[in-house]
């Protein structure tokens, strides 16, 4: 995989970012940059703001204080902004939020020809070759019920890159998904970072991080403690609470 991305300009940047809910201060001063065709992956034990920080760059979650530049788009409270953010960013959660009425095709073709405005033609042509991308073409008009979690979870990142962002965030992505069913999921993800693809993965897989990530972020209470290439993060860590971390982890 190419690791030329350290060039590239920076196509994420958050700048002291701050969160609170009510008196919890979730996020305490994020600073970060990702560059374009970067693997981020950000780590840490649950409640250290990972997920948080990631919904706040598509403005699921909004910061109180700091800055953040998606693309040279500035998030702000214009609605305008938040829109045109959203276009350039493909999310894919935990649960899969797909429409469990509607079928494949239908889940994928929908913001496209919605928002993008695709005719539907285009739109399921270019479905299709999601599909195939992620494995499942025989599933198009199939409902997401007949599908297995790791299936479902193909169909929801098939239908973030319908919209052809330019960034794509993970949210945890198989932590809902049955042990047999992950590598199936995270092998798509291995290909898409191949491809080039600037993406920021929240997750605890660490040989996903090993295999394709550029650099490794440590999140903890809130603050980044330490981030580095996965050699420094796993041969290397500089921090008790990252060496602490790493050896519940890596003992599973």
């Amino acid at each position: 995989m190419s690791r030329e991305s350290s060039n590239a300009d920076p196509i994420i940047i958050a700048r002291d970012v701050h969160k609170w809910y009510g008196r919890f201060h979730a996020l305490r001063g994020i600073t970060m940059e990702v560059r374009k065709g970067e693997v981020v992956v950000i780590f840490g034990p649950s409640g250290s703001g990972k997920s948080t920080f990631i919904r706040t760059l598509n403005r699921l979650e909004e910061h109180q204080q700091g800055t953040i530049i998606v693309d040279g788009i500035e998030l702000t409270r214009d609605v305008r902004n938040i829109e045109q953010v959203r276009m350039e960013t493909g999310m894919v959660f935990q649960s899969f939020n797909l429409f469990p009425h509607m079928t494949v095709m239908d889940n994928i073709t929908l913001a496209p020809i919605r928002v993008r405005k695709w005719p539907r033609e285009k739109a399921e042509e270019i479905a299709m070759q999601l599909l195939e991308r992620v494995g499942i073409p025989e599933q198009a008009q199939k409902y997401p019920g007949q599908l297995s979690g790791g299936q479902q979870q193909r169909v929801a990142i098939a239908r973030a890159l319908a919209m052809q962002p330019k960034i794509m965030l993970f949210d945890e992505p198989t932590s809902a998904l049955d042990p047999e069913m992950i590598k199936e999921v995270l092998d798509v993800m291995v290909s898409l970072a191949e491809s080039g693809m600037t993406m920021l993965v929240v997750s605890h897989e660490m040989s996903f991080a090993r295999a394709v990530a550029n650099r490794m972020v440590f999140f903890d209470q809130g603050l980044i403690v330490e981030s580095g290439t996965p050699d420094q993060i796993f041969n290397d860590p500089q921090e008790d609470r990252t060496k602490l971390f790493l050896s519940q982890i890596l003992s599973h």
